[in-house]
């Protein structure tokens, strides 16, 4: 899971990597949908499916200003989600200029190995132009399903299961949401534990 995942000038609120890539963009009754068409076309570049989910008030609209292949789902008054529209699975639309752009030096890297291309060594100042230059040629696809194999290792977050694991629930998605230091863990469950009384003696 991957939250607030920036593509170009746009910031998915949640990306799933399951053996695809998902994005899912969360519009409330109260977001505007003006930048919605420019938000799908953005992500379509890097993710193989996107969704919408919306409140019902925005539904209509929605289906008025996305294209077929973009899913929707719903998020009703009881606060429950139903699927409308699934997504279709487009990794060969994906661009590769576009997944380069949002991967860290040794991430490109590794997908360029997964696809059988070493890297030259190179000069430091000359790295970022050799990797882009071979990145380039892949065929989307290809570039697609190295992302999703090597980011779902480089940016795993099995390391906080331990953490999340003694939180509430209704912290967990927070927990996994924000970047923590291993040695602020101890001090956050020690903080949610704290009886009311204790706690609201804090300055």
């Amino acid at each position: 899971m991957l939250n607030e995942f920036r593509v170009g000038e746009c910031k998915a609120d949640l990306a799933i990597l399951n053996g695809t890539a998902t994005v899912y963009e969360v519009k409330s009754e109260r977001d505007s949908l003006a930048r919605l068409r420019k938000q799908v076309t953005a992500y379509a570049t890097v993710f193989a499916k996107v969704y919408v989910i919306a409140s019902e008030s925005h539904v209509k609209a929605i289906e008025n200003t996305v294209s077929q292949d973009v899913g929707i789902l719903m998020l009703n008054r009881q606060h429950r989600i139903s699927t409308l529209r699934e997504a279709t699975g487009t990794p060969e639309q994906t661009s590769p200029v576009a997944i380069f752009n949002l991967l860290r030096t040794q991430e490109a890297r590794l997908v360029l190995a997964l696809n059988g291309i070493q890297v030259p060594h190179v000069p430091n100042t000359l790295l970022h132009a050799v990797l882009r230059e071979q990145f380039v040629k892949l065929e989307p696809a290809c570039a697609h399903a190295g992302m999703v194999t090597v980011l779902k290792k480089t940016r795993n977050l099995l390391p906080l299961s331990n953490l999340v694991s003694q939180l509430p629930n209704s912290l967990q998605t927070a927990a996994l949401a924000v970047p923590w230091r291993k040695v602020d863990h101890t001090r956050l469950v020690d903080a949610v534990n704290t009886p009311l009384k204790f706690a609201a003696g804090w300055a």
